[in-house]
C-alpha cells in the first residue's frame, strides 16, 4: 500500500439544485419577466455545484483485496480506537472496541459520499477506526479497514453487503415448515465459492421428516466436498457437532425466514438469548431478526445472525461464470464438442450426456440452468 498523498476521487451525486433552468413557462406564468434580465450565457463546468470529483488525502487500496472502498482516507492514528461493528441501524452503528467498550457511532461524511457500488458504507462485521467524543459513549467512524470474507447480494441493481470479515457461512435450510429450497442453497454456495468463504450446509428440523429422505441430497453435496449437517433443536440431534464447527471461528448464519437460525444459535449457546417466533398460519417465517448482528460466543469465536431471506440475487457473477462455480459440473467443461458450449442446447455436450447417464445429479443441472438464464 502506497504512502498517503492527494488523490482525485469520485463522489456520489449530490443534492445541489441544478444550475440549468428548464422551467421557463412555469416561472413566466407565476411571476413574469418584467423585473428580470435574461441570462445571456449559461455554463456548466467541472468546477460547478454538479462536480462529482474531489481531492482527498489518503492511500489507494487494491480493490480485489478491499471488497469495499478503493481508498483509505488519512486519519490521526493518535486519537482513534480500533473496533468491530456489531450492528447497523440506518445511519447509526454500534461498535465494540478491543477493550470491550461499546460506542454509538455515526459515519464520517467522506465515507458516505464516496462513489461506490455498494448501498451502505459500513456493515456488520467491519473492522473500523473510530474517534470517541469526550465524556460520552458516542464516536465517529473515521475509516473502514480492508475487508475479507464478504457475503453480498444484489438489491435494486446495487451491491448489498450482508456481512464482512467471516471465515465460513452456515447456510441454514429447513427439512419442512417452511419447505426445503435446494436452489437457494445453490445460490449461496456460488457466492461463497466466489468470495472464498467456506460454505457449511445445515438442514434443520430434521425431526419433522424421515431422515432417510435427505440422504441422497446429503450425498450429492458431500461428494463435492461440502460439509452437510442434519440438525434438530427439538431433539438436540447434531447440535454438538455444530458447536464444534463454530468454536473459535468467525461465521455468518443465513437462510430463508423461519428455518430456525436464531433457535439453533440459542440451542448451542443459551447466553445469546436471541428473539424467536413461530411460523405464520401460511407456514412462512416471520422476520424476527431485523438486522444483521455480530455476537461473541461463550465457547469462543463470533457469529453473525442475519434476517431471513425471501430471495438471493447474485452480485457480480455474469452468466458465463456460473458454470465454473459449480464444482460437480466443472470437470466436464473441456469434454464438450464446442469450446463455447453453454451446456443447455448444444449437441455432443459432455454435461448433458453425464446427466443422462446418471453421473451428474439432474437437480443440480437444472439449478445451473435456472441460475444461468434467470440469474
Amino acid at each position: 500500500m502506497k504512502k498517503s498523498k492527494k488523490l482525485r476521487v469520485s463522489f456520489r451525486k449530490n443534492r445541489s439544485e441544478r444550475t440549468r433552468i428548464d422551467n421557463w413557462t412555469q416561472r413566466f406564468e407565476e411571476h413574469g419577466f418584467e423585473d428580470e434580465s435574461a441570462i445571456s450565457v449559461e455554463r456548466i463546468g467541472g468546477k460547478s455545484e454538479l462536480s462529482r470529483r474531489r481531492t482527498v488525502i489518503g492511500k489507494w487500496v487494491d480493490s480485489n483485496e478491499s471488497h469495499g472502498f478503493k481508498i483509505l482516507p488519512e486519519i490521526n492514528s493518535e486519537i482513534v480506537l480500533s473496533g468491530r461493528v456489531l450492528r447497523v441501524h440506518g445511519a447509526s452503528s454500534v461498535v465494540q472496541t478491543e477493550d470491550g467498550q461499546i460506542f454509538q457511532c455515526v459515519t464520517r461524511r467522506i465515507l458516505k459520499t464516496l462513489s461506490t457500488e455498494q448501498r451502505q458504507p459500513v456493515v456488520t462485521g467491519d473492522r473500523v477506526l473510530i474517534r470517541p467524543a469526550e465524556s460520552t459513549n458516542e464516536a465517529m467512524i473515521e475509516r473502514v479497514e480492508q475487508r475479507h470474507g464478504t457475503i453480498s447480494r444484489e438489491s435494486k441493481h446495487r451491491k448489498h453487503v450482508i456481512v464482512t470479515n467471516v471465515d465460513q457461512i452456515l447456510i441454514i435450510a429447513s427439512a419442512d415448515q417452511p419447505m426445503f429450497k435446494p436452489n437457494l442453497i445453490d445460490r449461496m454456495i456460488l457466492t461463497a465459492e466466489q468470495t472464498g468463504v467456506t460454505p457449511i450446509i445445515c438442514i434443520n428440523k430434521i425431526d419433522l421428516v424421515d431422515m432417510a429422505e435427505f440422504q441422497p441430497m446429503v450425498g450429492v453435496y458431500a461428494q463435492m466436498g461440502y460439509k452437510v449437517m442434519l440438525l434438530s433443536t427439538e431433539t438436540g440431534f447434531g447440535l454438538e457437532r455444530l458447536r464444534r464447527q463454530l468454536a473459535n471461528r468467525e461465521s455468518v448464519v443465513t437462510g430463508q425466514s423461519g428455518v430456525g437460525k436464531s433457535s439453533l444459535l440459542n440451542a448451542i449457546d443459551p447466553e445469546l438469548d436471541l428473539r424467536v417466533s413461530d411460523l405464520s398460519s401460511r407456514q412462512k417465517g416471520r422476520h424476527t431478526t431485523t438486522t444483521a448482528e455480530l455476537h461473541r460466543l461463550s465457547f469462543g469465536g463470533f457469529v453473525v445472525d442475519t434476517p431471513g431471506l425471501r430471495q438471493f440475487m447474485l452480485w457480480d457473477i455474469i452468466p458465463e461464470e456460473v458454470f465454473g462455480l459449480f464444482r460437480d459440473l466443472r470437470p466436464y467443461e473441456n469434454r464438450c464438442r464446442f469450446p463455447d458450449c453453454t451446456h443447455s442446447h448444444e449437441e455432443d455436450c459432455a454435461v448433458k450426456n453425464a446427466v443422462a447417464e446418471g453421473r451428474l445429479d439432474l437437480r443440480r443441472y437444472e439449478s445451473y440452468l435456472t441460475i444461468r438464464y434467470r440469474h
